[in-house]
């Protein structure tokens, strides 16, 4: 492997123990390659990278515009000469810019399945596609601000969510139920439906949850007659606020008022990362279906992703012990006991894994929809239009 000079030296070395998912591993976000001159600061106003398209102009609330890079490794790729990212906050804009042929393709987590109906409707030409969901919708608390420290109000939280309503509400019945993994037929890791459905706050009667939830609180001083009020956090687009809103009205039967407290994009990711916030509805994206991308990003002490501080040290000794293990069926099973103590500890409830349409222009071609990742069919090397 060979880099310009002005770029990382590439060292050949060995991994201080086995990783049979290191491969894998390379093709998630979180394994960027990146010039070592130039500072985070400037990165993030104008990133710099060795993929099919250069970093052109972004806008906040607007648009981000890419241009191809002529140095790409791949001869002949990519195929396009720009693109460029319509940013709008309404998906009702964003159906009706598609239907007037302002743009040929429509974003991850634009269209639910209604919607996507509704767009097939209006644009029956129209190629769409429904994957499986590798995206959940999950519930973050911080733990280290009263009262939220005290695990049994965060049990009573847990147990105060009915899954399958936001499955119902917001994916037409077609999402899914999971605990920490991106569950089947999508995923290949998500724990079992029959083992599932054992875990506390799983189990069919919602009612029986709640009245042990109740039950918490009320050990705790709340009730009827005094409800804790909150602020749920999350980010201000629909995605997010959807759910949002459903996990306050669900609150509300164990004595939970909560507030809306919508954030905008470029201040989302900063609040939760300083924990500026009591309870949040976060979304958290498949990168790629391996334990190892989910697991230590969102679950282990001290991961980027692991907003709430959640921190276990024998959870964490069970993923270093899976990632280790070359049997796939070996480790399966450890990371189902993982899941299943997650679901225990009340670490990070997730709330349902989201399913929706992709839709573009039959003009575009060459265009490839995953089912277990967010990122990796976003490349946009071979994507053509034939006009």
């Amino acid at each position: 492997m060979k880099f310009d000079r002005s770029w990382c030296v590439w060292r050949r070395g060995e991994l201080k123990r086995p990783q049979p998912a290191f491969i894998a591993r390379l093709a998630t976000g979180m394994s960027p390659v990146y010039p070592c001159h130039v500072s985070p600061a400037q990165m993030r106003q104008h990133p710099i990278g060795t993929g099919p398209f250069k970093f052109v102009e972004f806008r906040p609330n607007e648009f981000i515009k890419v241009v191809k890079n002529p140095h790409y490794w791949k001869p002949g790729r990519p195929y396009l000469d720009a693109i460029e990212y319509t940013i709008l906050r309404n998906r009702s804009t964003a159906i009706l810019a598609f239907v007037a042929g302002k743009y040929e393709l429509t974003f991850a987590g634009t269209l639910t399945i209604p919607l996507t109906r509704d767009l097939q409707k209006q644009r029956p030409d129209a190629v769409c596609e429904l994957p499986p969901g590798s995206v959940s919708a999950n519930l973050i608390i911080n733990r280290e601000k009263h009262p939220f420290d005290d695990p049994e109000l965060r049990r009573a939280m847990s147990l105060a969510v009915d899954r399958q309503a936001f499955i119902d509400i917001l994916t037409d019945g077609q999402g899914s139920r999971a605990a920490a993994m991106q569950p089947p037929p999508g995923g290949q890791w998500g724990m079992p439906r029959d083992m599932l459905d054992k875990l506390p706050g799983y189990e069919p009667d919602i009612g029986a949850n709640r009245e042990k939830a109740r039950g918490l609180m009320k050990k705790l001083g709340y009730g009827p007659d005094k409800h804790l009020n909150i602020k749920v956090t999350t980010r201000d687009i629909p995605p997010y606020r959807d759910p949002a809103v459903i996990l306050i009205d669900q609150l509300k039967e164990i004595f939970v008022e909560g507030e809306l407290e919508p954030v905008d994009t470029a201040q989302w990711y900063p609040k939760v990362q300083r924990k500026d916030y009591s309870a949040a509805l976060n979304l958290t994206g498949t990168l790629t279906d391996d334990p190892d991308a989910i697991l230590y990003e969102n679950y282990a002490c001290g991961g980027v992703g692991n907003y709430n501080g959640y921190c276990n040290p024998e959870i964490d000794r069970m993923i270093e012990q899976q990632s280790r293990e070359p049997d796939q069926e070996k480790r399966k099973r450890i990371v189902w006991e993982i899941e299943r103590r997650l679901v225990e500890d009340d670490a990070k409830p997730v709330l349902y894994f989201g399913r929706g349409g992709n839709c573009w222009d039959p003009k575009l071609r060459g265009l490839t929809i995953m089912v277990n990742s967010i990122y990796n069919g976003w490349r946009m090397e071979d994507v053509w239009l034939d006009k």
